[in-house]
């Protein structure tokens, strides 16, 4: 046999041996990217300040009866609890993973770490909800090959977003939060937002967003809905 044909075959058996990584999900599927979007909203807590739930970012969501996505974090799901379990029983909000006390670099943490991270943030998020999370987002979107492998390696798919909305930022104003999230609107697109306590132009600006969006044309989904 040419030894060729042999170096051949042994590279595609290497190929085949190697766990395929999915990619991680920054819009949604659909033909042509169908006219409908995702409302997610990171409720962030790390080992520093607690963080609460805004309430006036729930009150939005609620008389807006839109669907919605949370990604929370296992210390902000412990210290919100009764606030998640009722927004989890309402149908219109899933519940999901953003690690148990957000590291900023989680691609610096070793496999089993990673692992620990999702298991215990899992663990509270399910026994506030009932349900156990399918999705996972990395704390400040920073990852690597190695974090990615290991978190698919607990079954999650990781779902971050299409472009950042910045309502973090110190003095964004409810106009120009409203106006940029428009501007960069595309039919798949997942928004991001913040409902830490720590994003105080979201809740006077996403009014304005759904009724523009929904004059538009578009409607909006949870993850679980449409993500496989």
């Amino acid at each position: 046999m040419p030894t060729w044909i042999s170096s051949l075959g042994l590279l595609v058996a290497l190929v085949l041996a190697v766990p395929v990584q999915a990619d991680v999900v920054t819009g949604l599927p659909g033909p042509g990217r169908d006219k409908v979007v995702a409302l997610t909203f990171d409720g962030c807590e790390g080992r520093g300040a607690p963080a609460l739930l805004d309430q006036s970012i729930v009150t939005v969501l609620e008389a807006e009866r839109v669907p919605a996505t949370l990604f929370v974090t296992g210390l902000f799901a412990r210290r919100n609890a009764e606030g998640l379990k009722r927004l989890a029983a309402s149908q219109g909000v899933e519940v999901e993973n953003h690690s148990f006390d957000h590291p900023q670099h989680m691609e610096r943490l070793d496999g089993p770490a990673i692992r620990k991270q999702i298991e215990d943030a899992d663990r509270l998020i399910e026994e506030v909800t009932g349900r156990k999370p399918r999705f996972f987002r990395f704390p400040a979107g920073n990852y690597d090959p190695a974090s990615l492998a290991a978190v698919e390696g607990t079954g999650k798919t990781v779902v971050h977003w299409s472009f950042a909305s910045g309502d973090p930022v110190r003095g964004l104003t409810p106009a120009h939060l409203r106006d940029y999230v428009l501007s960069k609107i595309r039919p798949g697109a997942i928004l991001i937002f913040h409902i830490n306590g720590r994003a105080p132009a979201t809740a006077e600006a996403l009014p304005g967003i759904l009724a523009e969006l929904r004059k538009r044309g578009y409607r909006f989904a949870r993850l679980d809905e449409v993500v496989p």
